[in-house]
């Protein structure tokens, strides 16, 4: 098990969502194979390591790697990913290799409609499937996690608990050394500690996802079409939501400020405290594109000091591009904002808040 504090970046939309990375410049899009090979490289994983960080998380879509309903492993992809790995590994950084979209199962859908992979025992074998592939090819190397599913949405959470039993003893019999990496229901929520149960085993990072309140991280979205997302709202700030407002996010109304951050994040240092485990942030971020700029940075520079001063990890959300990038590249929506206009395209702000930790 991991005894530093991890602190790290994101590389979402590689292997991941590459269909959103193609929505942002479709003319400039240079197909799956070149995008592979130069949408992050040598030079990023050195960036990365330069910058102060000491791992990156690195999203993976199943239906890349695997083929037809007999999930034939696809080599370009396996070998593209092997590369990554081998490049992030001669950096000095740690890689948490996530399963981001698994058979049955797309965190996104799950915003407003159940997943099948709940409910289909044929999914979880589908998945079980893929893991053998991933558990048995990269179990062996001591610089990479395993992350056995990205932000489950469960409607029951006693399912989801029941489920990561299931997928980790799978895991471990193929990569008996590696470290699991293993996530809470609704979207990897904090709250959701309160409904998980540990696995027995002495190799576990426990993950949450923070983006609370959503109302306020993810305003103006484009990606989320509901109405109580679409204002502009400032942080500190009370925020209400319409009586009629229907979706399976969290609705996050009241008051938010460094106080109630806190609070939401109680449930997981319970867990920690409790079972004397490991717990680490996976995901966080404020969409780009929706607060105001000294609203966006006042939620990250409070959010950051309390993962310090609790001595958590994090991983942030994103490297580069999908609305929340240290660095953006080809993203007509926010080409213009001010944070971008430099030879980099990054968020140099951003980046400073990121490296320090919140120390």
């Amino acid at each position: 098990m991991l005894q530093e504090r991890l602190k790290g970046l994101n590389l979402g939309g590689w292997f991941s969502q590459i269909d959103a990375i193609e929505e942002k410049d479709p003319q400039k899009f240079p197909g799956i194979e070149q995008h592979l090979a130069n949408f992050i490289g040598v030079e990023d994983f050195k960036r990365i390591k330069a910058w102060g960080f000491n791992h990156v998380r690195l999203p993976i879509d199943y239906f890349h790697f695997f083929s037809g309903a007999e999930l034939k492993p696809v080599e370009s992809f396996f070998s593209a990913l092997d590369v990554a790995l081998n490049n992030a590994e001669a950096a000095g950084l740690w890689v948490i290799l996530d399963l981001h979209k698994c058979p049955g199962h797309d965190f996104h859908k799950g915003t407003y409609e159940e997943q099948s992979f709940f409910t289909d025992a044929v999914h979880r074998k589908d998945a079980c499937k893929v893991w053998s592939v991933l558990a048995e090819r990269y179990g062996a190397r001591p610089s990479v996690m395993l992350e056995i599913l990205n932000e489950p949405t469960a409607t029951d959470s006693a399912v989801w608990d029941k489920v990561k039993d299931e997928l980790f003893t799978h895991i471990r019999k193929a990569a008996p050394k590696s470290t699991v990496v293993v996530g809470s229901n609704k979207w990897n929520s904090a709250r959701e500690f309160a409904n998980l149960t540990p696995i027995d085993d002495d190799n576990i990072l426990y993950s949450f996802h923070f983006y609370n309140p959503v109302i306020f991280t993810h305003q103006m979205a484009p990606w989320i079409h509901k109405r109580a997302f679409d204002n502009h709202l400032q942080y500190p700030g009370t925020y209400e939501l319409p009586p009629d407002l229907v979706t399976r996010l969290p609705g996050d109304r009241g008051t938010w400020n460094h106080k109630r951050l806190e609070q939401e994040l109680e449930a997981a240092l319970t867990f920690r405290a409790k079972y004397k485990v490991p717990v680490a942030c996976g995901e966080f971020g404020v969409y780009v594109g929706g607060p105001d700029r000294t609203s966006q940075l006042n939620w990250m520079t409070d959010f950051l000091q309390i993962l310090a001063g609790a001595g958590i990890g994090y991983s942030y959300w994103n490297y580069k591009n999908l609305d929340f990038g240290v660095i953006s590249v080809g993203e007509s929506l926010h080409e213009k904002l001010p944070q971008y206009q430099n030879p980099d395209h990054c968020d140099t702000e951003l980046l400073r808040l990121l490296a320090q930790g919140g120390c």
